[in-house]
């Protein structure tokens, strides 16, 4: 008997960034065909060979281009590119009103984003919704999403605490950072890894190690991409208050300190008394589950596709495709 189910072929989507960091935010080749998506990585970091990728995704034909920071793309580069674009912002950056004080490095950022070229993207996703407001004065924002974790990361909760927890932190070295850390390092119960690390090296990290710290650069709220990476590798997850919460709630799926003292009682507390917050272990694991690639990138597409439809792109070419449809 053969079927009358017809087979639509794979949108071809293109994540293009600096892998160190976005690799492991992507859809990988394993985790596409399930999802309807046929993804491809494309390393790109500020000031590399942009005629290089240009041609690698001229060749590669994707239907959709979704490019981490899109304010390190040369102006013009992807004025002509068949398909759709989405530019991800990753980068915080100063927010309205009174929900962050002003910093120095929210001002450099911002002024980062000011040298985007808009006729690069057709749609811009944001990783905060708080900075929707600065980032509306340079490009305007179509969606606030946590940047997604790659299936790879992703393993079972531990049906038993560990005997020795392992504590890990993955970031690197600020004043702030080092003034939070520093009780709990002499202590000497943390390692403390700088993020650059490639991700089969992270995840290897993260696998072998049960509690993960999180500490944001400056003394300014935020919500940094690696809390969503440690909770689907199964790690009990130490974090500042987050900002925005993206759906994590303190407590229930990880824990909050907010002084160094309130760090090295937890790490202490853990290592004698091993499964005292085994549950919440379990519960972030399982909220985990909103930021699997594979589950959150076919939707954002599908939207995309919709939205462009009703509402075109000025990028030249995503007209061009347009006409040509």
């Amino acid at each position: 008997m053969i079927s009358d189910t017809i087979v639509q072929p794979a949108l071809r989507v293109a994540f293009v960034g600096q892998a160190t960091f976005f690799e492991a935010c992507s859809l990988e080749p394993q985790a596409g065909p399930a999802a309807g998506l046929e993804p491809q990585f494309f390393e790109f970091r500020q000031g590399a060979d942009a005629d290089r990728l240009l041609a690698s995704l001229e060749s590669f034909a994707p239907d959709v281009v979704i490019a981490f920071r899109p304010e390190i793309l040369p102006a013009g580069l992807l004025h002509d590119l068949p398909g759709a674009v989405i530019g991800f912002l990753t980068e915080p950056l100063p927010r309205a009103g009174g929900g962050a004080p002003r910093h120095e490095d929210l001002d450099r950022r911002l002024w980062e984003l000011s040298q985007v070229d808009p006729l690069n993207v057709d749609r811009v996703v944001a990783f905060d919704p708080f900075i929707a407001r600065a980032a509306d004065s340079v490009l305007p924002v179509w969606r606030s999403l946590p940047l997604p974790v790659a299936d790879r990361f992703y393993a079972p909760a531990p049906a038993e605490p560990a005997s020795e927890p392992h504590v890990l932190f993955v970031g690197r070295s600020t004043p702030h950072r080092e003034r939070l850390l520093a009780e709990t390092k002499a202590r000497g119960d943390v390692l403390h890894l700088a993020f650059g690390v490639d991700a089969p090296h992270l995840e290897e990290l993260l696998h072998s190690h049960d509690v993960a710290i999180n500490i944001h650069n400056h003394p300014y709220p935020s919500f940094e991409n690696r809390v969503c990476l440690h909770l689907a590798a199964a790690n009990l997850v130490v974090s500042e208050p987050l900002s925005p919460s993206h759906g994590l709630e303190a407590g229930i799926d990880h824990l909050v300190f907010s002084n160094p003292g309130e760090l090295a009682e937890i790490v202490t507390l853990l290592g004698r008394f091993p499964g005292i917050w085994h549950d919440v272990r379990v519960r972030g694991r399982r909220k985990a589950e909103i930021f699997r690639a594979s589950r959150v990138y076919p939707r954002l597409v599908g939207d995309l596709l919709l939205d462009l439809r009703t509402r075109p792109s000025a990028r030249p070419g995503a007209a061009r495709a347009r006409a040509a449809a």
